[in-house]
């Protein structure tokens, strides 16, 4: 489905109900937005059929962003973070969607940020999801040295600088890095490509830093991380954290999972996440218990 939203057309796609029955009333639940990563290179589709499993206690709302997967592509080149984030405020506004939950993962937090810290009062909460707020290319090439060695490391280097010349096999040396768990062939292949935004993806991906901007968040957030993900690490949520008000993030480390938790980790993953979604119509007080591992 299509709906128009700042002069460009958006893709979406809903499971779930919003209202159920609730004996001889309707109970409304929580509207979960599911924000996918990239640039370029992945839509909303790695999300499914995984995250259905909210469907149990949410409607689940898959979007995908200006200029990826099945949305109008825009020229790279005006694509940015602040726009972004005014789509999905827009989005929601377009669709009736009140105080949604909504989930940013890798590339994806980044922009939920930026919808937060832009349009305060307007989630109910937020799901910063094995994410960054700025992107720092040597510490992502420190890291992989770290955990692959020289030659990894200059492949990720080469590849998030645009390197064209980086090939599939060179790739997967660092891609297998990312966890237990990473979108294969047949997950890959359902990816409706930008290769225009995408060849300019590491440009873009070194241009984030939204890290001031957090402190304008005002709703509950999660700050989640898989323990052993090596592109945005434990580190770095601890860095958004920080970053908020006092109160207002909680930091969840899924132990023994990579950039994709819910398939790395699943018994761990979904028992919190669906927690915290639950825990979003509840007063702010009641909401967190502090931070933890899960």
């Amino acid at each position: 489905m299509h709906v128009e939203v700042n002069g460009v057309r958006l893709w979406f796609d809903v499971d779930g109900l919003s209202l159920v029955t609730d004996g001889p009333g309707m109970k409304e639940r929580p509207t979960v937005v599911l924000v996918h990563g990239g640039p370029g290179g992945f839509d909303h589709s790695y999300f499914k059929p995984d995250f259905h499993r909210l469907t149990g206690i949410a409607q689940v709302i898959y979007l995908d962003l200006r200029g990826h997967g099945r949305s109008d592509r825009t020229d790279p080149e005006y694509w940015d973070l602040a726009g972004a984030g005014d789509d999905l405020r827009g989005f929601c506004d377009v669709l009736g969607v009140t105080s949604p939950v909504v989930l940013g993962h890798s590339f994806g937090g980044p922009v939920v940020a930026s919808y937060g810290s832009r349009h305060p009062g307007h989630a109910s909460a937020l799901v910063l999801q094995s994410t960054f707020a700025r992107f720092d290319l040597t510490r992502v090439v420190e890291d992989f040295r770290r955990l692959g060695g020289e030659k990894t490391a200059e492949i990720v280097r080469r590849s998030y600088s645009d390197d064209p010349s980086v090939s599939a096999d060179e790739w997967a040396l660092a891609w297998r890095l990312f966890g237990d768990w990473v979108p294969g062939d047949a997950e890959r292949s359902r990816v409706q490509r930008n290769e225009e935004l995408a060849a300019v993806g590491g440009k873009l991906l070194q241009s984030i830093d939204v890290l001031e901007e957090l402190s304008a968040i005002d709703c509950p957030t999660l700050v989640s991380v898989g323990e052993l993900d090596p592109i945005t690490p434990v580190a770095v949520a601890g860095e958004m954290v920080e970053a908020m008000k006092p109160g207002v993030a909680q930091l969840c480390v899924i132990e023994n999972a990579g950039h994709f938790p819910w398939r790395d980790a699943p018994d761990r993953y979904w028992p919190a996440l669906e927690e915290f979604v639950t825990s979003a119509s509840e007063p702010a007080s009641d909401l967190f218990r502090g931070p933890g591992r899960t």
